[in-house]
């Protein structure tokens, strides 16, 4: 669906924009950047997602005769800043981080450049967007590498807002899950989607043998049958009874699952059905899935963790100005002295550098822009004079993630708590 985003921001945008074309200093070059001061709960890399999303936000971002009435009924801006909100296009330029890539604290994971004008407006359309799916998203990894081989599929959509769950599925995508079972992340990004039945579905029937029979006839003996809404030996047998031994897999939801997984592993050989699956569910997160890992599991569906971003729902990113034009036209570093809360003044770069094994050993942050030897650019074109050139096909992402988290050292794919696996190395 398509519609305006321009009334997805804070309302101290616009006074700050009323403020400044009053002053006369709206029109000077200025330049934002999105970075984490921290990695959440001392996790040892972030994943950027969102950004393909950040481009269709900016795409829509205009003030219709809606919103410049909202705006005008509430007396929220003045009549001159309703006019130039009546014609505001960003014209300006975005480079930023490519989606699947890592970050690190400092990291300028999106560079906004334009007038205060256009740029001020942006701060909360564009954290919005990646606070969430990079927050998703540094769950989503870990999961992933938690269950090595074994797929995942996404299935968070009923624990969180509506479109919040099509974006979590995106996010989960690109760090490597398998599937989503939200339709929308189908439609609208090319998700795999994947889902058959729930216990509502067995306790419709007037017996667990008749919910299976409908099943396996609408969907094939290569279906998923979920086995603990009864007895979960009794149901195995029953389902392995009316399949044969294709049937495609079963479903356990509840109960120690290690345990019951080495019960029903047993029972399936028994039975001839080896080639039947163990998909397991029941709030698994990295953790849960990790201790799973000597059980006879072949595959994971994770939900309320996943779209939660598994204990830290935000990145914390911040948006900040970091140069702006003077009254003579020259570009100055600006930066906050606020305590807890600075930042580094002046447009950065960032690279990646790398040992002579290919591994990552700094996240290296630089004004100068000149690229160290031994090292890989990590921004990328997004927008030139407000045009998009940045777009990429979300497998492309998915790829650029994987290799990205291969190339950091062994210990960035510890659970625990920790520093971060390189370090950040900024240089004038």
């Amino acid at each position: 669906m398509s519609m305006s985003r321009a009334l997805l921001t804070d309302h101290y945008e616009l006074t700050m924009l009323q403020a400044a074309l009053r002053s006369g200093v709206a029109s000077r070059r200025a330049v934002f950047e999105v970075f984490a001061r921290h990695l959440p709960d001392g996790r040892r890399y972030g994943v950027v997602v969102g950004t393909g999303r950040l481009l269709e936000a900016l795409r829509d971002f205009r003030f219709g005769e809606e919103e410049l009435a909202f705006l005008r009924d509430n007396q929220v801006v003045d009549a001159r800043t309703l006019d130039f909100l009546s014609g505001y296009r960003f014209s300006g330029d975005l480079y930023g981080y490519r989606e699947g890539e890592c970050y690190f604290p400092g990291s300028p994971i999106v560079t906004v450049e334009g007038t205060f004008a256009e740029a001020v407006l942006l701060e909360t359309v564009i954290l919005s967007i990646l606070n969430h799916d990079c927050a998703i998203a540094g769950a989503a990894s870990r999961m992933v590498h938690a269950a090595g081989s074994r797929p995942l599929i996404e299935m968070g959509s009923r624990r969180t807002h509506e479109m919040a769950a099509v974006a979590a599925a995106r996010a989960a995508y690109v760090c490597g899950f398998a599937s989503t079972s939200n339709l929308m992340a189908g439609h609208a990004y090319g998700v795999p989607t994947a889902g058959t039945a729930a216990h509502a579905f067995t306790l419709l029937h007037d017996s667990e043998e008749e919910a299976f029979q409908a099943q396996i006839d609408s969907l094939g003996a290569g279906t998923t049958l979920l086995v603990d809404t009864y007895d979960v030996a009794e149901a195995v047998r029953t389902g392995v009874e009316l399949a044969g031994p294709d049937l495609g897999a079963v479903r356990l939801d509840s109960g120690d699952l290690a345990e019951v997984a080495h019960a029903v592993r047993k029972q399936l050989d028994a039975l001839g059905a080896h080639k039947t699956r163990i998909i397991v569910t029941s709030d698994l997160d990295e953790y849960t899935i990790a201790a799973l890992a000597a059980a006879p599991v072949d595959g994971y569906g994770v939900g309320t963790s996943l779209v939660t971003g598994s204990g830290a729902p935000t990145a914390a990113l911040v948006y900040k100005l970091v140069a702006r034009e003077d009254a003579e036209g020259v570009m100055r570093p600006v930066a906050k002295k606020s305590v807890g809360k600075p930042s580094r003044g002046g447009r950065k770069h960032a690279f990646r550098r790398l040992d002579a094994s290919g591994t990552a050993s700094a996240e290296l942050v630089t004004v100068s822009g000149d690229r160290p030897a031994d090292s890989r650019p990590l921004q990328a074109e997004l927008v030139r004079g407000g045009e998009i050139v940045g777009w990429e096909e979300l497998d492309a992402a998915r790829e650029r993630h994987r290799q990205a988290v291969a190339e950091l050292p062994s210990t960035a794919r510890q659970l625990a708590r920790g520093y971060e696996a390189i370090p950040t190395v900024f240089d004038r």
